[in-house]
């Protein structure tokens, strides 16, 4: 490494460390509340995430400013959807070269090319951009593996597992899922996938045009490509915290002049409050979730699993579900009957 230049390295002096811990990433589950906190887990405030339940207009509105996008899917090892650019070292582009970080990847890489007055990375975060300055993408997905603090993060999220199944070396033909990003940067699109040798240029943004209107079908022509019943996507928006934004809403009401009535700010404070109640009960949902997620509910199914076999009830139950299961089951002529 060179010692007059600490930020700088080379993929083989960063792979030493990486191969301990390329394996020890977990896999996380795609919901707001978990990579909200993992943004405050980085150290970064201002910012959390949102769900997206539909890609028509009206879901992103109440949301807005929103800075990027995450998308789940289904991978396909197909052509980028547009120009894989190499030659763009002002956009902050790692690629993935550990299983399973592809969430967290896909959020630091929407983080760290922000600046917006709303959103504070931290000191980690900001060290980790100022690190990667002068790397290329391969080395920067190599300096992310080996960040302690934000791997501790990414991995609170793992679940107790009861059997560890040793993985086979050979091909699984099981569905993958996949994490990237979409944000504007510097009037255009770009998709962040860590698959890719680069950031993927797909459009230009016009000066008056909102990019959420660019990046809308984009989304939508990506799924229309999966098959009929083909459900598992999800969508999700990194925005400003919410709270704050009614919370500042709420004080340039009440210090500052305004065109509206005394009748109307009052209505409008009462209801941005409203909002405040709303956002800080998300929040304890948010933690309240996140402890069960961490919870170690095994030795309590294990011992509950043992007092039902000493008592006599766990085959009685065992048969019950069984016969359910059966009764559930379409039957042959039924499934022939089905639209293919």
């Amino acid at each position: 490494m060179d010692t007059e230049n600490p930020g700088a390295a080379t993929v083989e002096e960063l792979t030493t460390k990486e191969a301990t811990a390329a394996n020890n990433w977990c896999l996380i589950e795609s919901d707001p509340g978990v990579f909200t906190e993992m943004i405050s887990g980085f150290g970064c405030t201002g910012a959390e995430v949102e769900e997206i339940w539909s890609i028509k207009a009206d879901a992103f509105r109440h949301l807005e400013p929103i800075h990027g996008l995450i998308f789940l899917f289904k991978w396909l090892d197909d052509k980028p959807a547009g120009r894989v650019v190499t030659d763009r070292s002002d956009i902050f582009f790692a690629r993935q070269v550990i299983p399973n970080a592809c969430a967290t990847q896909a959020l630091l890489c929407l983080l760290l090319n922000l600046e917006h007055e709303d959103i504070d990375l931290g000191q980690t975060l900001t060290d980790l951009r100022n690190l990667c300055q002068d790397l290329d993408p391969e080395c920067r997905g190599h300096r992310l593996a080996n960040e302690e603090k934000i791997r501790k993060v990414h991995n609170s999220f793992a679940r107790p597992e009861l059997f560890v199944v040793e993985e086979s070396t050979d091909f699984i033909e099981d569905d993958c899922y996949h994490f990237v990003g979409f944000m504007p940067i510097k009037g255009k699109l770009f998709e962040l996938d860590g698959m890719h040798e680069g950031p993927i240029e797909l459009a230009d943004i016009d000066q008056q045009q909102n990019w959420l209107d660019v990046v809308r079908p984009i989304i939508a022509a990506r799924m229309e490509r999966y098959s009929v019943g083909e459900i598992h996507f999800n969508l999700m928006a990194l925005v400003s915290d919410r709270q704050r934004c009614y919370e500042r809403k709420i004080q340039m009401l009440v210090n500052l002049p305004s065109q509206l009535s005394h009748a109307d700010r009052q209505a409008e404070i009462a209801n941005l409050r409203s909002h405040v109640r709303h956002e800080k009960e998300k929040k304890r949902r948010y933690r309240k979730e996140n402890i069960r997620r961490r919870h170690n509910y095994l030795p309590f199914i294990v011992e509950l699993l043992k007092q039902l076999g000493e008592t006599g009830q766990l085959m009685a139950i065992c048969d019950k579900a069984k016969d359910r299961s059966y009764l559930c089951k379409p039957s042959k002529d039924t499934r022939d009957q089905q639209p293919q």
